[in-house]
């Protein structure tokens, strides 16, 4: 079983950055592809953002792309997802995921484990 706790949200104006991390309580964590997926009231939950079990591959959907940066420490067992240029579009709670394997995918269904959700709100 793996637990992971974000951390990082908050209320921002647009044009802000937030940093998200998620710590995860495993040995194993470099043996996970991690995701960033985030559900907005009324939407489906998405993935904007996953990463490798060594960082070296990222995807990142076309609405971050350029904005959004994911990247983790093994180390430390924590991803993150850098956030800049935010939009009152990317308000949102925020959900880390882990897959088992060590490569991502874009389909929820495909994460093994999630946490808790962080809320994202980016006012105008």
């Amino acid at each position: 079983q793996v637990q992971l706790v974000e951390s990082g949200g908050g209320l921002v104006q647009a044009g802000d950055s937030l940093r998200l991390s998620c710590a995860a309580s495993t040995r194993t964590f470099s043996s996970y592809a991690m995701g960033w997926f985030r559900q907005a009231p009324g939407k489906e939950r998405e993935c904007v953002a996953a990463i490798n079990w060594n960082g070296g591959r990222t995807y990142y959907a076309d609405s971050v792309k350029g904005r959004f940066t994911i990247s983790r420490d093994n180390a430390k067992n924590t991803v993150y997802l850098q956030m800049n240029s935010l939009k009152p579009e990317d308000t949102a709670v925020y959900y880390c995921a882990a897959r088992g394997g060590g490569y991502y995918s874009i389909r929820k269904s495909e994460y093994d484990y999630w946490g808790q959700g962080t809320q994202v709100t980016v006012s105008s």
